[in-house]
């Protein structure tokens, strides 16, 4: 293989308990992600790491990979993603497999279309990693601001004097829902941080940004998936 599409999915969550199996659309949320990943020619498999014995079955259900349980201390509340990516290609290439080219996809994030990652595999070609972002209509020049120690604020970057956010430059909020890795820019970024490589942006619109983390989050992305699938 060359390609692989990976999806980290922790058992557990705060906001939302069960999040990435509650049914949307009459389906497992963790589902709409790995068959989106399946039906991408460009995938040669979909591996999917997680410490629940549930999502293993649902995702094994779906089509995807669950070649082990993740380890204890790469599923706690703070464990940042890019090793638990990186220890599941690790794993893969000690067995024998060749990957050359790593999509991870946010299980939360349920609306991105095809459109979208066709952009991001064509930026990858360009750059380390390229990922999706949208216009979430803050912006550090103008509108985002940061509490000093003595309680006050001030705004993020700049001089505080843009008056209009079309005249500040151009920011965009992250919004998770695809990564596009070269493996050896995943292998530095896991050690030394996503922004020690070079990386550039799809962007995406708002109504196929959005990131499951509370129950407000999951009634939105109901709404907006009927409204862009009528006849699912």
């Amino acid at each position: 293989m060359t390609t692989i599409a990976t999806i980290c999915a922790r058992g557990g969550s705060k906001g939302l308990p069960g999040k990435n199996i509650l049914p949307l659309a009459g389906k497992p949320l963790i589902v709409h992600s790995i068959a989106f990943a399946l039906a991408h020619p460009a995938i040669d498999a979909v591996y999917v790491s997680t410490d629940d014995a549930d999502i293993v079955r649902i995702a094994a259900q779906a089509g995807a990979i669950v070649p082990y349980l993740r380890p204890a201390e790469l599923a706690r509340d703070d464990t940042p993603k890019l090793p638990v990516i990186e220890h599941l290609v690790a794993h893969l290439e000690a067995r024998g497999d060749t990957v050359l080219r790593i999509v991870d996809l946010q299980p939360t994030s349920p609306l991105r279309a095809r459109e979208d990652l066709d952009a991001c595999l064509a930026l990858s070609a360009h750059a380390d990693l390229a990922l999706t972002a949208y216009d979430c209509g803050f912006n550090p020049y103008f509108n985002l601001v940061e509490q000093q120690p003595d309680g006050t604020v001030r705004i993020s970057k700049g001089d505080g004097l843009t008056t209009a956010r079309q005249a500040a430059p151009r920011a965009f909020g992250l919004n998770g829902s695809i990564y596009v890795w070269r493996r050896a820019a995943l292998r530095h970024a896991a050690a030394h941080g996503l922004w020690s490589v070079t990386v550039r942006a799809h962007i995406m619109p708002a109504s196929r940004s959005v990131d499951i983390d509370t129950a407000d989050d999951f009634a939105l992305a109901e709404w907006l998936y009927a409204r862009q699938h009528p006849s699912a």
